[in-house]
């Protein structure tokens, strides 16, 4: 374990998942409080339980329908658990497949609300939290990461609902980061590839060949895994991004590096 981010507290939403797992527990080995968050208890539970061994100085929050009200509950419950919130990880990325004209529109605004909406609520709440202890240290007053993905600019025909929320959880980030700036809050987004979720787990398992696929069009030729993600985050997270806000950085293997139309790689 180390300190890089000893006395500061972070909240991880979508936490019950293996990217927001692999990122809460990469925080905590970093020296910070977490407060874990997810709308699957039973996944969130197990989180708890993967955490437990790094250290005792977590937390763990029931988030339902990502509102104003589960934001304001979220936020009240971490300052209550640590007095203060430093780091905030929106990671709660639903995908809801469909071809457009399928493509109902309550699962289009769902995407949007999951995706989008919690992201700004939430990041609102914390935002005015940060602000109010920023005073406390003058080298540091809040970062926010944001998970994204590659969907926002690589366009999958079925996942539209995903890559339009995706895109517009880009520009929240790119607009939340200019804006916060003058508190010294730096806001940045981590624009997940081919990075071994549960989603895409359960993808390869029904399509056979898809695997062999992925790892031909990426030129690390490799899948990537949630370490990776937090790994990512815990830079962004730390004094080492200081000077860095506004950005989206692709975590894919380099594949938004090629043109998919250009010959294989591998």
């Amino acid at each position: 374990m180390g300190d890089e981010l000893h006395g500061r507290a972070a909240i991880v939403t979508g936490a019950g998942g293996a990217v927001g797992r692999a990122i809460a527990r990469r925080l905590a080995e970093a020296g910070a409080d977490v407060m874990l968050a997810d709308a699957d208890v039973e996944a969130l539970e197990e989180s708890c339980a993967a955490i437990s061994d790094v250290t005792d100085r977590f937390a763990r929050f029931h988030l339902g329908r990502p509102d104003r009200l589960g934001a304001a509950n979220l936020t009240a419950a971490t300052i209550d658990a640590f007095e203060r919130i430093d780091i905030l990880v929106n990671e709660p990325r639903a995908t809801r497949p469909g071809a457009f004209e399928d493509l109902k529109a309550d699962d289009f605004a769902a995407a949007l609300e999951t995706n989008v909406t919690s992201a700004f609520l939430l990041s609102q709440a914390v935002a005015k939290r940060m602000i109010a202890q920023s005073g406390e240290d003058e080298d540091f007053a809040g970062a926010i990461i944001n998970v994204s993905s590659i969907a926002a600019r690589r366009t999958v025909p079925e996942l539209i609902a995903y890559s339009v929320s995706c895109a517009a959880l880009d520009q929240l980030t790119r607009s939340m980061a200019a804006d916060l700036a003058r508190h010294g809050i730096r806001v940045n987004g981590v624009a997940l590839g081919a990075v071994m979720s549960e989603r895409l787990r359960e993808t390869l398992r029904e399509r056979a060949n898809l695997r062999a696929e992925m790892v031909r069009v990426t030129p690390l030729g490799r899948i990537g895994d949630a370490d990776d993600v937090a790994e990512t985050a815990l830079f962004l997270a730390s004094d080492r991004a200081s000077f860095i806000t506004g950005q989206i950085i692709a975590v894919d293997g380099g594949r938004t590096v090629l043109d998919p139309l250009a010959s294989p790689v591998r």
